[in-house]
Protein backbone atom coordinates (compact mmCIF):
# COMPACT_ATOMS: atom_id res chain seq x y z
CA UNK A 1 0.00 0.00 0.00
CA UNK A 2 0.61 3.78 0.30
CA UNK A 3 2.26 5.35 3.32
CA UNK A 4 2.89 8.60 2.25
CA UNK A 5 0.49 10.25 -0.58
CA UNK A 6 1.14 14.04 -1.04
CA UNK A 7 0.15 16.48 -4.05
CA UNK A 8 -0.09 20.11 -4.60
CA UNK A 9 -2.92 22.35 -4.78
CA UNK A 10 -2.47 23.31 -8.30
CA UNK A 11 -2.16 20.11 -9.60
CA UNK A 12 -6.00 19.12 -10.71
CA UNK A 13 -7.80 20.50 -7.51
CA UNK A 14 -8.78 24.00 -9.22
CA UNK A 15 -6.39 25.75 -6.84
CA UNK A 16 -3.38 28.40 -6.72
CA UNK A 17 0.18 26.93 -6.14
CA UNK A 18 1.17 26.99 -2.35
CA UNK A 19 -0.52 24.35 -0.59
CA UNK A 20 0.57 20.94 -0.49
CA UNK A 21 -2.03 18.37 0.77
CA UNK A 22 -0.54 15.20 2.25
CA UNK A 23 -2.09 11.83 4.20
CA UNK A 24 -0.25 9.05 6.16
CA UNK A 25 -0.89 5.48 6.26
CA UNK A 26 -1.25 4.41 9.91
CA UNK A 27 1.74 2.72 9.31
CA UNK A 28 3.84 5.68 8.36
CA UNK A 29 1.88 7.38 11.44
CA UNK A 30 3.03 4.96 13.87
CA UNK A 31 6.58 5.34 12.92
CA UNK A 32 6.52 9.36 13.05
CA UNK A 33 5.16 9.06 16.30
CA UNK A 34 7.50 6.61 17.62
CA UNK A 35 10.79 8.40 15.89
CA UNK A 36 13.63 9.06 18.66
CA UNK A 37 15.62 11.16 16.79
CA UNK A 38 14.75 15.12 16.07
CA UNK A 39 13.69 16.10 12.24
CA UNK A 40 16.29 18.18 10.85
CA UNK A 41 14.07 20.34 9.64
CA UNK A 42 11.40 22.53 11.89
CA UNK A 43 8.97 22.70 8.98
CA UNK A 44 9.48 19.36 7.99
CA UNK A 45 8.61 18.13 11.93
CA UNK A 46 5.36 15.92 10.80
CA UNK A 47 4.94 15.08 14.41
CA UNK A 48 4.65 19.05 15.37
CA UNK A 49 3.22 19.43 12.42
CA UNK A 50 0.31 16.14 13.15
CA UNK A 51 0.23 18.53 16.50
CA UNK A 52 -0.90 21.53 15.16
CA UNK A 53 -3.57 20.10 13.08
CA UNK A 54 -5.18 18.65 15.93
CA UNK A 55 -3.79 14.96 15.21
CA UNK A 56 -2.77 13.63 18.57
CA UNK A 57 -4.13 14.09 22.29
CA UNK A 58 -1.79 16.95 23.08
CA UNK A 59 -2.26 20.47 23.66
CA UNK A 60 -1.95 22.36 20.19
CA UNK A 61 1.65 24.04 19.95
CA UNK A 62 1.79 26.69 17.40
CA UNK A 63 4.02 25.93 14.15
CA UNK A 64 3.41 28.34 11.48
CA UNK A 65 0.77 30.91 9.96
CA UNK A 66 -1.33 29.01 8.17
CA UNK A 67 -1.94 30.28 4.43
CA UNK A 68 -5.73 30.69 4.69
CA UNK A 69 -6.34 32.53 1.79
CA UNK A 70 -4.92 29.08 0.52
CA UNK A 71 -6.57 26.88 2.50
CA UNK A 72 -10.35 28.78 0.61
CA UNK A 73 -9.12 28.01 -2.48
CA UNK A 74 -8.11 24.59 -2.24
CA UNK A 75 -11.63 23.61 0.13
CA UNK A 76 -13.72 25.61 -3.01
CA UNK A 77 -11.67 23.48 -5.70
CA UNK A 78 -12.15 19.85 -3.53
CA UNK A 79 -15.92 21.05 -3.44
CA UNK A 80 -16.09 21.56 -7.38
CA UNK A 81 -14.33 18.07 -7.76
CA UNK A 82 -16.62 16.34 -5.12
CA UNK A 83 -19.40 18.04 -7.06
CA UNK A 84 -18.03 16.72 -10.50
CA UNK A 85 -16.75 13.60 -9.47
CA UNK A 86 -13.61 11.81 -9.17
CA UNK A 87 -14.49 9.20 -12.14
CA UNK A 88 -15.76 12.14 -14.02
CA UNK A 89 -13.67 13.89 -13.16
CA UNK A 90 -10.70 11.30 -14.58
CA UNK A 91 -12.89 10.58 -17.58
CA UNK A 92 -13.00 13.74 -18.47
CA UNK A 93 -8.91 14.30 -18.24
CA UNK A 94 -8.46 11.08 -20.06
CA UNK A 95 -10.97 12.46 -23.19
CA UNK A 96 -8.82 15.49 -23.67
CA UNK A 97 -5.80 14.50 -23.40
CA UNK A 98 -6.59 11.59 -25.93
CA UNK A 99 -7.91 14.68 -28.03
CA UNK A 100 -5.02 16.81 -27.74
CA UNK A 101 -3.13 13.58 -28.89
CA UNK A 102 -4.97 13.45 -31.60
CA UNK A 103 -5.08 17.04 -32.47
CA UNK A 104 -0.91 17.32 -31.98
CA UNK A 105 -0.40 14.16 -34.10
CA UNK A 106 -2.64 15.95 -36.96
CA UNK A 107 -0.24 18.61 -36.80
CA UNK A 108 2.54 16.46 -37.81
CA UNK A 109 4.24 16.56 -33.98
CA UNK A 110 5.72 13.22 -32.30
CA UNK A 111 4.19 12.30 -29.24
CA UNK A 112 7.13 12.20 -26.43
CA UNK A 113 5.74 9.27 -24.69
CA UNK A 114 4.91 6.50 -27.61
CA UNK A 115 2.88 4.02 -25.52
CA UNK A 116 -0.43 5.46 -25.23
CA UNK A 117 -1.46 3.42 -21.57
CA UNK A 118 1.44 4.92 -19.71
CA UNK A 119 1.04 8.54 -20.79
CA UNK A 120 -0.27 11.22 -17.92
CA UNK A 121 -3.66 12.85 -18.85
CA UNK A 122 -2.66 15.65 -17.18
CA UNK A 123 0.40 16.04 -19.52
CA UNK A 124 1.02 16.03 -22.95
CA UNK A 125 4.77 15.94 -23.87
CA UNK A 126 5.84 16.06 -27.72
CA UNK A 127 8.80 16.25 -29.73
CA UNK A 128 9.51 20.16 -30.81
CA UNK A 129 10.47 19.40 -34.47
CA UNK A 130 14.09 19.76 -35.68
CA UNK A 131 15.39 23.40 -36.33
CA UNK A 132 12.79 24.87 -33.80
CA UNK A 133 13.77 26.97 -30.48
CA UNK A 134 11.41 26.05 -27.84
CA UNK A 135 12.27 29.28 -26.23
CA UNK A 136 11.25 31.29 -29.69
CA UNK A 137 8.14 28.99 -29.88
CA UNK A 138 6.93 29.31 -26.50
CA UNK A 139 6.90 33.17 -26.18
CA UNK A 140 5.36 33.18 -29.28
CA UNK A 141 2.59 31.49 -27.79
CA UNK A 142 2.65 33.34 -24.67
CA UNK A 143 3.04 36.59 -26.56
CA UNK A 144 0.69 36.21 -29.28
CA UNK A 145 -2.38 34.04 -27.79
CA UNK A 146 -1.57 34.32 -23.88
CA UNK A 147 -0.89 30.44 -23.20
CA UNK A 148 1.92 29.16 -21.51
CA UNK A 149 3.52 26.17 -22.50
CA UNK A 150 6.35 24.80 -20.80
CA UNK A 151 10.00 23.31 -22.46
CA UNK A 152 11.40 19.52 -21.34
CA UNK A 153 12.84 19.47 -18.10
CA UNK A 154 16.40 17.02 -17.40
CA UNK A 155 17.70 15.57 -20.15
CA UNK A 156 14.21 16.40 -22.51
CA UNK A 157 15.21 19.96 -21.57
CA UNK A 158 15.34 22.22 -25.32
CA UNK A 159 13.71 18.54 -27.17
CA UNK A 160 10.05 18.64 -26.14
CA UNK A 161 7.48 20.68 -25.01
CA UNK A 162 5.15 19.78 -22.66
CA UNK A 163 1.16 20.92 -22.03
CA UNK A 164 -1.16 20.93 -19.20
CA UNK A 165 -4.37 20.20 -19.10
CA UNK A 166 -5.56 20.12 -15.08
CA UNK A 167 -9.06 20.54 -13.38
CA UNK A 168 -10.82 23.85 -15.23
CA UNK A 169 -8.25 23.72 -17.86
CA UNK A 170 -9.17 20.33 -18.73
CA UNK A 171 -11.56 20.97 -21.53
CA UNK A 172 -11.92 20.57 -25.17
CA UNK A 173 -12.05 24.38 -25.79
CA UNK A 174 -8.72 24.92 -24.34
CA UNK A 175 -7.58 21.77 -26.41
CA UNK A 176 -8.67 23.79 -29.68
CA UNK A 177 -7.07 27.24 -28.25
CA UNK A 178 -3.44 25.42 -27.68
CA UNK A 179 -3.63 23.39 -30.82
CA UNK A 180 -4.51 26.76 -32.74
CA UNK A 181 -1.74 28.70 -30.93
CA UNK A 182 0.61 25.76 -31.68
CA UNK A 183 0.09 25.76 -35.37
CA UNK A 184 0.64 29.55 -35.70
CA UNK A 185 3.57 29.29 -33.79
CA UNK A 186 4.95 26.57 -36.46
CA UNK A 187 4.12 29.09 -39.43
CA UNK A 188 5.62 31.70 -38.23
CA UNK A 189 8.43 30.94 -36.01
CA UNK A 190 12.12 31.24 -37.23
CA UNK A 191 13.28 27.21 -38.33
CA UNK A 192 16.85 27.23 -38.18
CA UNK A 193 17.67 25.64 -41.64
CA UNK A 194 21.32 24.12 -40.38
Amino acid sequence: GIDILYSGSQKVLNAPPGSAPISFSERARKKIFSRRTKPPSFFLDMGWLANYWGCDDKPRMYHHTAPINSFFSLREGLAILAEQGLENSWKLHKENSLYLCAGLQQLGLQLFVKEQEVRLPTITTFVLPEGYDWKEVTAFIMNKHAIEISGGLGPSAGKVLRIGLMGYNSTKFNVDRVLHALKDALQHCHKNKL
